[in-house]
């Protein structure tokens, strides 16, 4: 088993608001997969090699929340088969709640504590949801799942977190909307489309393939 050094415990334990998390989020590189091998690290295998894509993020983000009072509670973003899903990290400040959110593009990021309920939080990520074509593919979201339902030391793990996924897949969805909606729906406009191909991370690795999740979003 590896274990975290002092040093990484010292950066953990200074992350100690949402914010603060979100920003070493966005500081680490986006993990493409390039090895065409797909992963779940563990937090301390996203530390030390210092990249991540959007479930290895929440993952991280969450255990950390957790070390400063927080359950770790990651939701998953369900899409249709065009589109890539996403996982985001949920907290809650003063009854309301916000996220946490490791993505590639310009779209699809933080969100600040001020929602009543996870509904209403999820819904804010609609209509950023979208293909290059502007069709609109976010369908579904998870209720929250708690990894301290884990055994622990799955934040140490030298392995692939595959069964935090698994468990995502098993989970209860909610629908965004009744079926009958989503034929009418608006494409987004122009001007969005060209917004929503903003990436921080350079990759010639091109959109689509297997992957676990939405991990290239």
């Amino acid at each position: 088993m590896i274990l975290f050094t002092q040093t990484e415990k010292a950066l953990l334990k200074k992350l100690n608001t949402p914010a603060k998390v979100q920003d070493f989020l966005n500081g680490l590189k986006f993990n493409f997969e390039m090895d065409g091998k797909e992963t779940i690290k563990s937090p301390i295998r996203v530390l030390r090699e210092k990249n991540a894509h959007c479930m290895e993020g929440a993952i991280l983000g969450a255990y950390i929340l957790s070390i400063h009072g927080h359950k770790p509670l990651i939701l998953h973003l369900k899409t249709t088969k065009k589109d890539f899903d996403h996982i985001i990290t949920l907290f809650k400040e003063d009854g309301l709640w916000g996220a946490l959110s490791k993505t590639n593009h310009g779209v699809l990021r933080y969100r600040e504590p001020i929602y009543k309920n996870i509904r209403e939080l999820v819904m804010s990520y609609f209509h950023e949801y979208f293909l290059d074509n502007g069709v609109k593919t976010l369908r579904k979201y998870s209720r929250p799942l708690d990894l301290n339902v884990f055994e622990k030391g799955w934040e140490v793990e030298e392995g692939d977190l595959w069964g935090i996924d698994e468990e995502l897949d098993k989970i209860k969805h909610y629908d965004i909307a009744p079926k009958k909606v989503f034929k009418k729906l608006r494409l987004a406009d122009k001007i969005e489309r060209k917004i929503g191909k903003n990436v921080e991370w350079k990759s010639i690795r091109k959109r689509g393939g297997k992957g676990s999740k939405n991990m290239l979003k």
